[in-house]
């Protein structure tokens, strides 16, 4: 039996683990046609260690190792107050999940994260490149539903997706 995906807030001293697994993303995503989302070194140390001192990084683990890491924020993300092409589910509280990325080494990391998620609130808003159909395919199996267009605090396009139960 595989070991279960224990969470835990992330710390300073996991962002080598968190740098790494960016970098495993990074590559993933290129080869499955998705070159063009976390270019030039994003997120990098100032980021995570800025999502750190927020409370919202979280590192997932198995068997102690870290194998993937997630953002969760809660309240309102101002990137998701106007969108294009759309609209949302609702406007209820919601937790966004933003740079969630794992090693390859687990399944089921999204599928945790979200369950992690949906314990805190009802409500879950999520965004990906137009690209990044695995993830894309990903969220549909746990069932979000497309929303609409938003814009990244780059300025950058992303498909907006929302889980409600």
């Amino acid at each position: 039996m595989d070991s279960p995906i224990v969470i835990r807030k992330s710390t300073p001293t996991d962002i080598p683990h968190m740098l790494d697994i960016f970098a495993y993303a990074r590559h993933f995503m290129s080869c499955t046609g998705n070159p063009d989302q976390w270019t030039n070194g994003y997120p990098d140390r100032d980021f995570l260690l800025s999502d750190i001192r927020k409370g919202a990084s979280y590192v997932c683990l198995v068997d102690k190792k870290i194998v993937g890491t997630f953002v969760m924020q809660e309240g309102a993300d101002p990137t998701y107050s106007c969108i294009y092409d759309g609209q949302w589910l609702n406007d209820a509280p919601y937790v966004t999940i933003h740079r969630i990325a794992g090693n390859g080494e687990a399944k089921g990391l999204l599928h945790t994260a979200l369950q992690f998620a949906l314990r805190q609130c009802r409500n879950i808003r999520i965004d990906t490149h137009r690209d990044n159909t695995v993830m894309q395919n990903a969220l549909r199996k746990e069932g979000f539903r497309y929303c609409g267009i938003i814009r990244c605090w780059n300025g950058d396009e992303r498909l907006a997706f929302q889980l409600e139960r």
